[in-house]
């Protein structure tokens, strides 16, 4: 063969291997796009499944109900008439009331080796006898070390004498994405372990459930009966304890974030309870129509509606109509941000606030207290006080007692003798349904109303007073 032959020969094969290369460069880059779209996507969660159930228990609770003696009272009707009037006065006092005993299930996991288990607080809420049963079978009789009824979270513990307990590790719910896998473990229905997939649908959730509301909204099944099990990640970490189903939706569930628990869960373990932190200001979202009306031009922020005095934002100069922006260090985007931000302060601790106040953004120093009961009140909060007025929200109990149908309004619940809310003819039981013509439904809608109100001007109330409404007008020097 002639060398110029040759030659083409070896040009050939060059240009076949590179051609080669290219195609198989291509088909490569083909699956790296295919495997890019479905990257996370497990061919099955059976290794993950079974080594993270051996720490899912089965948590089943005795509580005991009374029930009145005579279980035909009721039904034909109280014993101070009728036809069957006299038999109830003279044979019901014969009768005892009779002791029930109702059982529930739910879920829950041990995440320590001396045996302490996370579940709901709903779980074990009551409860006379908690049993736990785990996977394998061998069950244990718990106790309650704390409850938190505000988060939904409780905290029981098993015999320690046990080395061997299976456990499960607190993941970072932060990092979680909306899109990403979970798996959410528990007994639906009293079914031992079941296992269901599903992906995150959602974070920062705020369903009403409670003041520190800051669900992972998932489409993995949760069953009745999962409630305090975990949701786990791809990795075998618990990133949410499941805790709420919305009844008319399906695949519609809701875990208390991983990150939540780490602190509720701790103090529990520590102390029994949960300490929460209070500067003593009353909140309401800031709305587009607030933010006009205030000449605000941000509509993230929590509006400060009243202010304890002598609390807290009192003491750092924090004022009604102030809308707080930043809170020790990171900002607050709407009234559940501040909230949160807020109880997980530590206590005694001097933090930086920024609040926005005539266009300008101040910073501010506030030294958080302990939250009490007293403090979370209502009546902790007196807008106006000079007034002379104790006002709350119309609670279904109040709506019953004074037969209000609407519930839209504040009540007066007290009226200090000699003041001007007395002079004016308020009582105790009036509903307030306008301030200054403003409609307001709620002790939050009335904070900010009257906040609005000139200090020397005269504040014109709606009331509704049996089944009268009138205007009452107060002046307040």
């Amino acid at each position: 063969m002639k060398k110029s032959g040759i030659i083409a020969l070896v040009v050939a094969g060059i240009l076949l291997v590179v051609a080669g290369v290219f195609v198989g460069a291509r088909l490569d880059m083909g699956k790296g796009q295919i495997s890019s779209r479905i990257v996370g996507f497990p061919q099955s969660f059976a290794d993950l499944s079974a080594n993270v159930t051996p720490a899912v228990v089965n948590i089943s609770t005795t509580t005991t109900v009374r029930v009145p003696g005579n279980p035909f009272r009721h039904f034909f009707g109280p014993d101070d008439g009728g036809p069957f009037g006299e038999f109830f006065r003279k044979y019901d006092g014969d009768i005892p009331d009779r002791e029930l005993k109702q059982q529930s299930l739910g879920s829950g996991f041990i995440f320590d080796k001396s045996g302490f288990i996370i579940t709901n607080n709903h779980v074990v809420e009551k409860a006379d006898e908690i049993k736990v049963k785990l996977a394998d079978g061998r069950e244990f009789t718990a106790k309650v070390v704390g409850r938190d009824p505000k988060t939904d979270l409780a905290l029981i513990k098993i015999s320690s004498l046990f080395k061997d307990l299976p456990t499960l590790p607190l993941g970072d719910s932060d990092k979680m994405r909306v899109g990403d896998w979970v798996l959410a473990i528990g007994n639906p229905f009293g079914l031992e372990h079941t296992v269901t997939q599903g992906i995150i649908s959602a974070k920062g959730r705020v369903i009403g459930s409670g003041p520190y509301d800051n669900f992972i909204q998932t489409d993995a099944p949760i069953n009745p009966g999962n409630s305090g099990g975990p949701l786990m990640n791809l990795h075998g970490e618990v990133i949410g304890i499941n805790s709420a189903i919305i009844a008319s939706g399906q695949g519609i569930g809701f875990a208390i974030p991983s990150n939540m628990a780490k602190s509720v869960i701790s103090q529990l373990k520590e102390k029994g309870k949960v300490v929460r932190g209070w500067i003593g200001v009353s909140i309401q979202s800031l709305t587009p129509e607030l933010s006009q009306s205030l000449g605000l031009k941000q509509t993230e922020g929590a509006l400060v509606g009243d202010i304890v005095q002598g609390g807290p934002a009192d003491a750092a100069g924090i004022k009604r109509g102030d809308v707080i922006v930043s809170f020790n260090g990171k900002p607050v985007k709407n009234v559940s941000s501040l909230s949160r931000a807020v109880a997980e302060a530590g206590v005694g601790q001097a933090v930086e606030v920024k609040v926005a106040r005539g266009g300008k953004e101040l910073p501010l120093r506030i030294t958080v207290q302990e939250m009490t009961e007293e403090r979370m009140s209502p009546r902790a909060f007196q807008p106006r006080s000079e007034l002379g007025i104790t006002v709350e929200n119309i609670t279904p109990q109040i709506a019953n007692q004074l037969r209000l149908r609407d519930r839209n309004g504040v009540v007066v619940m007290e009226v200090e003798p000699g003041s001007p809310a007395e002079s004016a003819g308020m009582q105790p039981g009036d509903v307030i349904r306008e301030v200054n013509r403003t409609p307001v439904r709620n002790l939050n809608e009335y904070h900010s109303a009257m906040a609005k109100a000139g200090k020397d001007a005269p504040v014109l109330f709606l009331i509704r007073r049996g089944e009268q409404t009138f205007y009452l007008s107060l002046r307040v020097s």
